[in-house]
């Protein structure tokens, strides 16, 4: 039976009319309208399309499936009037007018030829997922459009964009809304089993469809699952339990001929189930599918600035996302959509994806634009990228000497661009190619990419190897690839090429943890404990492995992936580097450096040779940096406060009578504050506070205050109290009921004023005592104390120190410490004279 015509041919004519009026168009369609197969072939009759047609797809397998599909409806093979590029796969030929193409692919064209010579026209398709590529390629054409290639057609196209706002960024471009394919689809909801883990529930929700739907064996199943290893323990429960099924995978890391499989029915005729990550969201049309799981989840790579890695996370999927993959049942005939989890919780899941420009890694952007001759603040954009990201990017590229201060393209720089790798990427392998192992260096640059292309092993040399050995066709092209990099790395590099048969260079070849020490070298890894669960990374992070792992055996690792947060954050993939590699081929990361640290009370000195966070070695500094030194004391004594250093009682005193006198030059916040002023001059070869001179601290601390500050203090804070007798007696400025002086009740004989203290004047708490210096009482009304408890004091003090005056008014006698007799032949021997 012949296909329904397509509802996008409806609409086709005010497309080409947009194109031709205004050069550029945004056409929405919904899932099953056939705008990727349907636009292209149509717009070949325009006048203006003298040239080819590209069409951009997010992912290889969409492209490659679309321009089959297309040819097949030519009756042509792929690479005759329709082909495609994809970095694994290529079917172009000098005759083929569109060409489907993945968007990095689509980066690297026009870079490379910023007229786009011989293209007619650039056609966006999903530009709804956001690609950072889709994002970049748009922001270029429309440079490339405004400025070289006026004639240059541009069409955007989705199912779920907004519209207006990429209309506006096209320069109010015309909208054309086309209907879709419309069948009944019924969605069931299966919130249960949320304790359980993910690949349990799927399998769960799989076994109830197929019952579901036992009568109708047409009906073919669709699973969407966040991740590759999501697939991988779903297919495991699955085939013991379904052995009748045909159960296929269905991802970017399936060989082209499995992918291809998962498109159509079964040849044998068995009903399908095809596990698939979000791949299979749009483009695709999954011939016989009609039913629909979703896992309701998301796998979305989040570049992490500290460790330079691109990590994946799982999260909840979108409803834009969850209404395309419940569309998937629904394209051919009425289908049924099986959502893992409540009803209610769809309102709480976010509107639409994140743009992938605002939590990827910008370096290979911002290099591309360098090469470009443009910053990403002058392009135009959807959503700008982060200015936070941008610094990160380009710190980044300074550091492997791609661009210079000025963010101008170097020449190293320039050849890292032409690898069309990831900078880190193409560094390491062009410094494979200068050591003799640009193969091993091209492989592994691809292993990192491919994360399923060598078996599944957490050690990448075991990956290498097994890849190596391997003769499929899906290896066989890697291969290709990764030679193709290896031959241009060696041409940059101006040395000579070498196939992988050639025997060993006579000198040293770096091994693939050094390579890969060269890709990251923030991610070169060092074992912390025996078991080698716990692993410290030169940029100071703390890793996890799992001590089953082989690779928990090495001493050292080059990482490459890690998967989580912080310290918890678990070794995904890496490769073992020996110790004495550490030593030989990164002799230039590894530097000395004079290290202090607090330790037991003292600033201790040490010198390291030290691989980023990594200390490789180290000893006494037998020549510390004494500014350093005295630097960290400064800094131990704001952190410590004034506690810390050796006070005498001098200082003490000095301290409380400058807060008693409101002097803010000794106040404690002040002397922290300042304390590179004073403290500094004091410590000399010193390694402790505790070390510093007392009497030292004191003068420093008396030093600071000028000459009014001085007089104040001795005016509104003295340090002594003269008694009448004149006895000196120091006065307490840290008592807790005020200043106080502590002395014999004889010496104020004669006194019936209080003394006073401070600013303004408050009574000086006086602690009198007994001739033995035992108290008496304490009192801040001397005038009343002498004429209220004084008659019981001395009543008492008669009494226990009789040789001692104890007068009835001793406010009318004169002062005096003398013993009775004492004074009396002192006052009569005064007489006689």
């Amino acid at each position: 039976m012949a296909d329904a015509p397509l509802p996008v041919k409806a609409v086709i004519g005010q497309v080409a009319e947009a194109l031709r009026a205004r050069g550029k168009a945004v056409l929405i369609a919904p899932p099953g309208a056939g705008k990727t197969t349907g636009i292209a072939p149509a717009l070949l009759n325009e006048t203006w399309c003298s040239g080819s047609i590209l069409l951009l797809s997010p992912r290889r397998v969409a492209a490659r499936a679309a321009a089959e599909r297309m040819a097949a409806q030519m009756q042509q093979q792929a690479g005759q009037t329709v082909g495609y590029a994809t970095r694994m796969d290529s079917r172009v030929s000098a005759v083929s007018r569109i060409i489907v193409m993945t968007e990095a692919i689509f980066v690297s064209r026009i870079t490379s030829d910023p007229d786009l010579a011989g293209i007619s026209a650039v056609l966006f398709d999903e530009a709804h997922e956001r690609h950072l590529d889709s994002d970049l390629g748009l922001a270029l054409a429309l440079e490339a459009q405004s400025v070289l290639r006026p004639d240059l057609r541009i069409l955007i196209m989705s199912a779920t964009i907004d519209g207006a706002r990429f209309a506006e960024l096209l320069g109010d471009a015309a909208v054309v809304q086309s209907e879709g394919r419309s069948h009944p689809l019924a969605i069931v909801h299966d919130g249960g089993g949320a304790d359980q883990r993910v690949e349990h529930r799927v399998a769960r929700a799989v076994r109830r469809a197929w019952a579901d739907t036992a009568d109708d064996p047409s009906r073919d199943i669709l699973v969407f699952l966040p991740g590759v290893r999501d697939i991988d323990r779903v297919h495991e429960i699955l085939a013991p339990q379904l052995p009748e099924a045909a159960l296929l995978l269905l991802h970017g890391q399936v060989a082209p001929a499995e992918q291809r499989r998962a498109l159509v029915r079964d040849k044998q005729g068995r009903r399908r189930i095809v596990l698939a990550t979000a791949i299979a969201e749009t483009s695709l049309t999954l011939d016989g599918v009609s039913i629909v799981v979703d896992a309701g989840l998301s796998r979305r790579a989040r570049f992490d600035a500290e460790t330079g890695l691109t990590r994946l996370v799982t999260t909840r999927a979108s409803q834009a996302s969850a209404a395309q993959r419940a569309g998937r049942a629904a394209r051919q005939r009425a289908g049924t959509c099986y959502r893992l989890w409540e009803q209610a919780a769809s309102s709480g899941m976010p509107s639409f994806d994140p743009p992938e420009i605002l939590g990827a890694d910008l370096a290979p952007m911002t290099l591309t634009l360098a090469k470009w001759g443009t910053r990403a603040e002058d392009l135009r954009w959807l959503d700008p990228p982060s200015p936070a990201a941008l610094v990160v990017a380009r710190a980044g590229l300074r550091a492997l000497g791609a661009i210079d201060e000025n963010d101008a393209l170097t020449p190293h720089g320039t050849q890292l661009e032409s690898m069309g790798l990831a900078p880190p990427l193409a560094a390491m392998v062009l410094y494979g190619a200068r050591h003799g192992a640009s193969q091993t260096a091209a492989r592994l640059a691809l292993l990192v990419q491919e994360r399923r292309l060598g078996g599944t092993s957490d050690d990448l040399s075991v990956r290498l190897a097994q890849w190596n050995r391997s003769t499929d066709a899906h290896a066989d092209a890697a291969r290709a690839l990764a030679a193709g990099w290896a031959r241009l790395a060696q041409q940059i590099a101006n040395v000579p090429d070498r196939s992988p048969s050639d025997k060993p260079l006579p000198h040293e070849v770096p091994s693939c943890g050094v390579l890969l020490a060269q890709a990251f070298p923030k991610q070169v890894a060092r074992r912390r404990d025996a078991s080698g669960e716990y692993w410290l990374t030169a940029g100071g992070r703390g890793l996890r492995l799992d001590p089953a792992s082989a690779l928990a055996r090495s001493e050292w690792l080059s990482v490459t992936a890690a998967q989580g947060e912080a310290s918890g954050a678990r070794i995904m993939a890496a490769t073992p580097l020996e110790p004495k590699a550490v030593e030989q081929w990164l002799t230039q990361r590894i530097d000395r450096r004079s290290v202090l640290r607090w330790h037991e009370g003292r600033v201790e000195a040490r010198v390291q040779r030290r691989l980023g966070a990594i200390t490789l070695a180290e000893g006494p500094d037998p020549n510390p940096d004494q500014e350093a030194i005295a630097a960290m004391l400064v800094a131990k004594l704001r952190s410590a406060g004034l506690d810390a250093l050796p006070l005498g009682t001098a200082s003490q005193a000095l301290l409380m009578r400058a807060h008693f006198a409101g002097l803010e030059e000794l106040a404690p916040t002040t002397l922290l504050a300042e304390a590179e002023c004073w403290l500094l001059p004091l410590v000399g070869g010193s390694r402790s506070l505790g070390d510093l001179d007392v009497s030292a601290i004191h003068h420093a601390l008396y030093a600071r205050l000028d000459w009014t500050a001085r007089q104040t203090l001795e005016r509104v804070a003295p340090p002594l109290f003269v008694s009448p007798a004149g006895s000196s007696h120091p006065i307490d400025y840290a008592a807790p009921g005020g200043p106080q002086v502590t002395l014999r009740v004889q010496a104020l004989f004669g006194l019936d004023l209080h003394p006073l203290s401070g600013s303004p004047p408050r009574p000086l708490l006086l602690q009198l005592t007994s001739p033995a210096g035992r108290p008496i009482q304490a009192t801040a009304d001397l005038p009343g104390f002498w004429r209220g408890s004084w008659v019981d004091v001395r009543r008492d003090m008669k009494g226990r120190y009789p040789r001692h005056r104890w007068p009835e008014r001793p406010w009318e006698e004169a002062p005096s410490l003398k013993t009775r007799n004492a004074f009396e032949k002192g006052r009569t021997g005064g007489q006689q004279a």
